[in-house]
C-alpha cells in the first residue's frame, strides 16, 4: 500500500496527542535546553489506507527547518522514509537551507535510519539529556543497556 503524507488538522488532534505520548511519553518534547510541546506545532500525518501510521512535528526559524518529533506506528512500513521526502519537499520549496533534528546517544536505529535517508551527523551536545531531565523527569536514564545523556543533531542542507 502506498503511504500518504497530509498536513495535520484540527480534527487530527487526537491522533497527534495520542502519536506524541506513545512515542514521547506525553507531548512535551525535551531538547536542546527547551521544553516544546510538539502538539501545538505544524506537521504532518502518514496515512496507509485512510488510517494514521506516523507523525511529524516541524518548525521553522528562518531558514532553518527543525523536525521536532517523528514516529511511525509500524516501523518498517515506510511512513517515516514518506514523512521525510514530504517535510524535505516542503521545506526545500520555502527556500530553507536545512533541515536538522536531533536524536539521543541511544537511539541507534534513528540514527542508521536519519543517516541512510541522508542526514549528517554534525554535533554531539554532551550530557544534554541529563541536562533535560530537570524539564522532563519521565525521560529514562538507560535504555537497551545503553545510559542516555548526550544530544546527536543531524542536518541535511539544501
Amino acid at each position: 500500500m502506498a503511504i500518504e503524507v497530509r498536513p495535520v488538522t484540527p480534527a487530527d488532534i487526537a491522533y497527534v496527542q495520542q502519536s506524541l505520548t506513545a512515542a514521547f511519553h506525553g507531548t512535551a518534547v525535551a531538547v536542546h535546553g527547551e521544553l516544546i510541546d510538539a502538539s501545538d506545532l505544524p506537521g504532518g500525518i502518514a496515512w496507509e489506507d485512510d488510517e494514521p501510521v506516523g507523525l511529524l512535528t516541524y518548525r521553522a526559524v528562518g531558514t532553518d527547518w527543525e523536525i521536532v518529533s517523528i514516529a511511525a506506528d509500524r516501523p518498517g512500513t515506510g511512513a517515516g522514509g514518506a514523512l521525510l521526502v514530504w517535510i524535505f519537499d516542503l521545506a526545500a520549496r520555502s527556500g530553507a537551507a536545512r533541515v536538522w533534528l536531533v536524536t539521543t546517544n541511544d537511539n541507534v536505529k534513528a540514527l542508521r535510519f536519519y543517516q541512510r535517508n541522508g542526514f549528517d551527523l554534525v554535533a554531539v551536545h554532551r550530557d544534554a539529556v541529563t541536562r533535560a531531565r530537570a524539564l522532563k523527569p519521565a525521560i529514562p536514564r538507560e535504555l537497551d543497556g545503553i545510559p542516555l545523556r548526550h544530544e546527536l543533531e543531524l542536518e541535511v542542507r539544501f
